[in-house]
């Protein structure tokens, strides 16, 4: 793993350290994301913000090739900061959301068939179950713009508006997170429950029922205190 580093020996051994788990945590969560169908060949993107870098999937590789060697990070302006290997072209989504929101450590953008599926056909998928409170809300559609272009990063933006998640037209999914493993699940939720909006809304002569807003409020209070504790 290269790295391009200032200060004490012991600072950039810790930072090293960092930036070697982070890695190969998210080649795992890259390689699941083609394992469980929410990606085909290199296409969709993850990143992890370790500090001040964010460690990001480079542009055009086999995620089953990443090693540790490969590692590739850029500073929060986009500056290559780590390795050779170029960035994914969709950085400036990423940047964006870490730019927006401190408390994001991870973004995870697919190309998930169901919720691609979806951003073709509404400007936001209904509310169809209590999940959706665990993304902040009705998920938005974000205008189409081309990949990798900030039109894209600020049609994406708004549709994030106090949401942890949304959909791009034509194009997939971004979802982020404190941790890969929550931008991951958010991701895999969303595209279930595109799934189960299709699905429902496919029967002839029937209309798949919705939560109301005060139901989804109750669901987000009560997913505040879902999970072990202690």
């Amino acid at each position: 793993m290269t790295h391009r580093r200032a200060g004490g020996t012991s600072d950039r051994g810790r930072t090293a350290a960092a930036e070697e788990r982070a890695w190969a945590e998210l080649v795992a969560t890259a390689r699941r994301t083609v394992a469980d169908g929410l990606v085909v060949g290199t296409s969709g993107n993850v990143s992890v913000r370790v500090g001040d870098t964010v460690l990001v999937t480079p542009s055009g590789v086999p995620y089953d090739r990443l090693t540790p060697d490969d590692a590739t990070g850029v500073d929060l302006a986009g500056r290559q900061v780590l390795g050779t290997l170029v960035p994914t072209s969709e950085l400036p989504m990423h940047l964006a959301v870490y730019d927006a929101d401190p408390a994001a450590r991870a973004v995870v953008h697919t190309h998930a068939v169901h919720a691609t599926a979806v951003s073709l056909l509404v400007p936001e998928l209904p509310p169809v179950h209590y999940m959706t409170a665990a993304l902040g809300g009705p998920v938005r559609v974000a205008p189409y713009a081309a990949y990798g272009t900030g039109e894209l990063a600020r049609g994406m933006l708004d549709a994030l508006a106090g949401r942890t998640g949304c959909l791009l037209r034509n194009h997939g999914t971004i979802t982020y997170g404190a941790s890969l493993d929550q931008a991951y699940d958010r991701t895999a939720q969303l595209e279930w429950m595109c799934r189960l909006w299709l699905t429902a809304a496919s029967v002839p002569g029937r209309t798949p029922s919705l939560l109301t807003d005060a139901q989804l409020a109750e669901a987000s209070e009560r997913l505040r205190g879902y999970g072990q504790s202690g």
